[in-house]
């Protein structure tokens, strides 16, 4: 309907038969010209045929994927271009000439004037080029303002007419000086010009066929195929990338400390539940019921379930009276431990609950036996959010129970864990955990911050936790912690801790980044 339309109308109408007839002139214009010179550049292809140079190097790329027609050979050359003021110098005219126009040939021109008409910068280079050229004088005028005054009638504008003959590359005739100052000016730069010589090949001829890309079942049965130049399959080709999933930095860096507590010989913990009874999460630990971080200012409390549909009785009753004190040896905390108080359910404020589960679990074995435990998962914390502290988090926690452990052991484990992280300058600074004496913080110095800073938490588990679960007075555990978070955002160069885990992360962020490989 479009070709009637316009050939009613008297327009050209073309199609895409014309345009491939367009591009094989082309093609047949640059193999004329090789099969009688033998060879010939793209730039002189480009200046013979009257073609742009980039249209002539697609067709001779196109020409290079035939096989054995032509050689084609790329070469560096050193061309000078004009720059963007270049350019408009050679089409508008160079500053100097535009300003002495603009100066009144009787009277002269103040220069306050000719600010409102130009660019500063334009003025400024105009005048004193102008200046130079003896075509202009400034004379005073008495005031602050200087009058601008044409020494000669006419001015040849050669600053112009040499851009245009270099954009064209018709060099000849001009002097080095010229180019010198032309660059000093930065009308000009000198680049890299890519050329390509293009030779006669192996099987070079001037009819070409385009070769099949694609055996198709009518060739086979007409026996076409025979006479049939076929494209060469390109087995090093890229093909396309599956559709996937992609690991969130997080989950990479948690697989890189997995990797590290099972070469280590740990074993990972169960922590598949996020709520737990006030119990485990602080009664169990040796935590008071009247502990700051029980307030609901730092905790999240369930109101559906509210409380724990049960307790372990005996070892719950062995609590109470480490609490309010007199057992073990221990003067406890001196208050009323209440049972109501353990059961209300909390969202686990840190991984240390499911811990305090395992050891009990260990105490109800008919023979101790030494363990090593670890785990890594989520926390819950009723903090205020801002770029490094959200309400979750993910805890990473290992913890040793075996005969006799001392602090000794606890710090040559802390060196052998922390040096598969790449971290072997370590320090280590008493302080307080209600459920570990000694207690530790663990430093590390930051080779490219140039400062230590604090990597995890360390201690022993106190007696008035172990001894109540029914473990041998002589067994002691060692345990520490860190958190997932910290080292992803150094790992990953993450300075807000929201674009790396909620609701606002970038999923691209996601697919973009590598694989983590910590320095071990």
């Amino acid at each position: 309907r479009n070709i009637v339309r316009n050939r009613r109308l008297g327009l050209k109408t073309i199609s895409f038969a014309d345009h491939a007839m367009e591009e094989k002139s082309l093609h047949q214009k640059i193999l004329d010209v090789v099969s009688e010179r033998g060879s010939a550049s793209s730039s002189a292809l480009a200046k013979h045929l009257g073609y742009d140079h980039q249209t002539v190097v697609g067709a001779i790329k196109s020409l290079h994927s035939l096989p054995g027609v032509v050689n084609v050979e790329q070469r560096q050359t050193e061309l000078w271009r004009l720059t963007g003021e270049g350019k408009d110098v050679a089409q508008n005219g160079s500053h100097e000439v535009i300003v002495f126009e603009a100066v009144d040939s009787k009277k002269g021109t103040l220069q306050s004037e000719l600010e409102k008409k130009f660019p500063r910068e334009r003025l400024e280079v105009g005048v004193r080029q102008g200046l130079v050229k003896k075509w202009l004088e400034l004379k005073k005028t008495g005031t602050d303002d200087k009058l601008l005054m044409r020494k000669v009638k006419v001015v040849n504008d050669e600053v112009k007419s040499t851009l245009q003959k270099i954009a064209e590359q018709r060099l000849e005739g001009i002097g080095e000086s010229q180019f010198k100052d032309l660059q000093r000016r930065k009308l000009l730069i000198k680049g890299a010009f890519t050329t390509f010589l293009v030779s006669k090949g192996s099987a070079f001829t001037t009819q070409i066929e385009k070769p099949v890309a694609e055996l198709t079942a009518d060739m086979i049965a007409s026996g076409a195929w025979k006479g049939k130049t076929f494209k060469p399959y390109n087995f090093s080709a890229l093909g396309l990338s599956p559709k996937s999933g992609h690991l969130h930095p997080l989950m990479k860096v948690r697989s890189e400390f997995r990797q590290i507590f099972l070469e280590m010989g740990f074993t990972e913990m169960p922590t598949n539940n996020f709520v737990e009874s006030s119990f485990w999460n602080f009664d169990a630990l040796f935590q008071p019921q009247q502990h700051p971080a029980r307030d609901a200012h730092d905790t999240f409390f369930m109101k559906d379930p509210k409380y724990a549909a049960e307790l372990p009785e005996e070892y719950a009753e062995q609590v109470k009276l480490v609490h309010e004190g007199n057992q073990y040896g221990s003067i406890g905390y001196q208050y009323d431990w209440k049972f109501e108080e353990a059961k209300k359910n909390v969202l686990r404020t840190h991984t240390t609950a499911v811990t305090a589960r395992m050891l009990y679990k260990l105490s109800q074995q008919e023979t101790f036996s030494p363990v090593k435990y670890f785990s890594v998962d989520r926390v819950f914390r009723n903090e205020a959010l801002d770029a490094t502290h959200l309400a979750e988090f993910h805890q990473i926690e290992g913890f040793i129970a075996d005969y006799d452990l001392t602090l000794a052991n606890l710090i040559g484990i802390l060196y052998e864990f922390f040096k598969k992280l790449g971290m072997t300058n370590l320090k280590f600074k008493p302080t307080y955990n209600p459920y570990t004496e000694p207690s530790m913080e663990v430093f590390s110095y930051h080779d490219e911050l140039k400062k230590w800073i604090e990597v995890g938490n360390s201690g022993v588990f106190r007696p008035e936790m172990l001894l109540p679960m029914g473990l041998p007075e002589n067994v002691s555990v060692i345990a520490w912690g860190l958190s997932l978070e910290r080292p992803t955002m150094i790992k990953y160069n993450v300075a807000n801790i929201r674009d790396l885990f909620g609701h606002k992360v970038d999923l691209q962020m996601v697919h973009d980044n590598p694989l983590c490989r910590l320095d071990k």
